[in-house]
């Protein structure tokens, strides 16, 4: 099971940049690069909620499950 972080895609579609968005959700830009590098093992749902108000999408905009066979 592979589940794959878009933060950056979202980034791009609101032209939006790192520091941008971590301000407005107000954690450190390093969580931000784990988050967009696929290195989290968790995410807290305060976190996704802030992602998603500053970024204006849905959780599954950010978030995405494929299988590793794929």
């Amino acid at each position: 099971m592979a589940i794959i972080v878009n933060i950056d895609v979202m980034l791009a579609k609101r032209k939006m940049s790192v520091t941008e968005l971590s301000e407005k959700v107000g954690i450190t830009m390093a969580n931000i690069s784990v988050l967009k590098n696929g290195k989290a093992k968790a995410i807290r749902f305060s976190t996704l909620d802030g992602i998603c108000k500053a970024l204006d999408c849905q959780p599954g905009d950010i978030l995405e499950y494929r299988d590793e066979e794929e």
